[in-house]
């Protein structure tokens, strides 16, 4: 009897990224790389990732850095966590801003305000919250079952061959003589 040992996505992975585009590169990697360990399936973490950087760059480019540094230094923190259930949330944590994160209707030519909408468009849901210390999180439901792809081992295995009599029944058909003269 072969023992299945299987990995589990982190519960939580949380980051500091420079309050700037620089950061986001990494973060990304780094949450692909996690969830796909995890066996995450590549679908939701296309969507996990695209989400994580839409509210990177909102928080870039709207919000400040936490703490007292100056816009353009300091940090902003993104996490994700797969809970029990398999709910995969992401959330981006800034210093706040000058507006509250709401979706646009941006003109056709305009270069940005897309972001929320992509992110509607992708989440189970979404929101925000403020704590006292002016601190701003954005959050992601990106999928309410993201729960690891389990295979099992022998899957491979198990699949097997068809048998000869049943291959030789289907070139008996006289499809392959359709396309003889098409080289």
């Amino acid at each position: 009897m072969a023992l299945v040992v299987a990995q589990e996505v982190p519960a939580s992975s949380s980051m500091a990224v420079p309050h700037g585009p620089a950061g986001v590169g990494e973060a990304r990697h780094r949450m692909r790389d996690q969830l796909r360990t995890g066996g995450v399936a590549e679908t939701v973490i296309d969507d996990a990732v695209l989400i994580l950087s839409e509210l990177l760059s909102n928080a870039c480019r709207h919000g400040r850095p936490l703490g007292d540094a100056p816009a353009g230094d300091g940090d902003v923190r993104a996490a994700w966590h797969v809970e029990p259930t398999g709910r995969l949330t992401v959330e981006v944590t800034d210093g706040g801003g000058p507006t509250r994160p709401a979706p646009a209707t941006p003109s056709v030519t305009a270069h940005g305000g897309r972001g929320l909408n992509i992110i509607t468009a992708l989440a189970d849901d979404w929101g925000v919250r403020d704590d006292t210390r002016g601190e701003v999180t954005v959050w992601a439901v990106v999928h309410k079952d993201a729960r690891p792809v389990r295979r099992r081992k022998d899957f491979a295995a198990r699949a097997t061959a068809p048998a000869v009599s049943a291959v030789s029944a289907v070139s008996d058909l006289g499809f392959a003589d359709v396309f003889d003269g098409l080289d």
